[in-house]
């Protein structure tokens, strides 16, 4: 008889938490189907994919909390725990629990208001108290954001007191650059549009490059002004791809680049 005891002791908590895996893989399953996210849909903002992503994974941890307080709860009655007691007495403990949970209630209440407000989402470049990266994970207790060096921030949600988000909006680029005075409107006119057949193709541009006209008179050259439309935080390879397209373009036209610096700024 006690043998049989040990033995149910032994395989019924098991039988449980595969129970509960199974449980949470299909659930998991029953998730991703009825809040699908279709990737290759190109009419979709990639925006409103990454929220939908970001929600499948707050509901997914949703689910792997309950089973495994279910789980939980069925094992101790497995080992004679009166188990329905604790539930009941739950309401009255319920106060003393807060208290010594208020932490992760916080951190809970903090990623829903994160979530539901779109401050950000997984996959976004972020700035969180000053630390710079991409949200790799948002929890219900904590954010999870890596640098692009590899460093990785773990940081609670309750604590987050300020988040700059850089890929919200398009970012808007303007390059600054000098040509030589030789070079007259109408071929640069020719040289920017050459370019701007290469550049829109690029996943990261989004429309056709603006001439805003000369920026600055100088001796022996003049400061040219361009705006580019480009994603979230691309602006620095979007940039790289122009000077490179404009070099080819200058050695193509035997046009001599200026001593002077090029300059590039942005606004979001």
């Amino acid at each position: 008889m006690l043998k049989k005891i040990l033995i149910k002791e032994v395989y019924l908590p098991i039988i449980y938490i595969i129970i509960s895996f199974i449980i949470y893989a299909i659930l998991c399953k029953i998730v991703d189907k009825v809040l699908v996210i279709n990737k290759k849909d190109k009419i979709k903002k990639e925006v409103q994919k990454k929220r939908e992503q970001t929600i499948i994974n707050l509901f997914k941890s949703i689910i792997k909390y309950i089973i495994a307080i279910f789980c939980l709860l069925a094992i101790l009655n497995v080992y004679g725990v009166k188990t329905t007691s604790i539930i009941a007495s739950l309401g009255v403990a319920g106060a003393i629990i807060g208290l010594a949970f208020q932490d992760t209630i916080k951190n809970l209440l903090a990623s829903i208001v994160i979530i539901f407000d779109n401050h950000y989402m997984q996959g976004d470049i972020v700035t969180i108290n000053g630390f710079r990266g991409e949200v790799i994970e948002l929890g219900l207790q904590t954010t999870k954001i890596r640098t692009y060096t590899g460093e990785v921030l773990i940081i609670n949600n309750s604590m987050i007191t300020s988040v700059i988000n850089h890929s919200m909006f398009d970012t808007v680029l303007y390059i600054d650059f000098p040509v030589s005075k030789d070079v007259s409107l109408k071929t640069l006119e020719k040289i920017i549009n050459n370019i701007n057949k290469k550049m829109i193709t690029s996943k990261d541009v989004t429309d056709d490059i603006k001439m805003l006209g000369i920026e600055k008179l100088n001796a022996n050259n003049y400061i040219f002004k361009i705006e580019i439309d480009c994603k979230p935080d691309s602006h620095f390879q979007v940039n790289r791809d122009f000077f490179g397209y404009l070099k080819e373009e200058y050695d193509k036209n035997k046009i001599t680049v200026p001593g002077e610096y090029f300059e590039i700024s942005n606004n979001k």
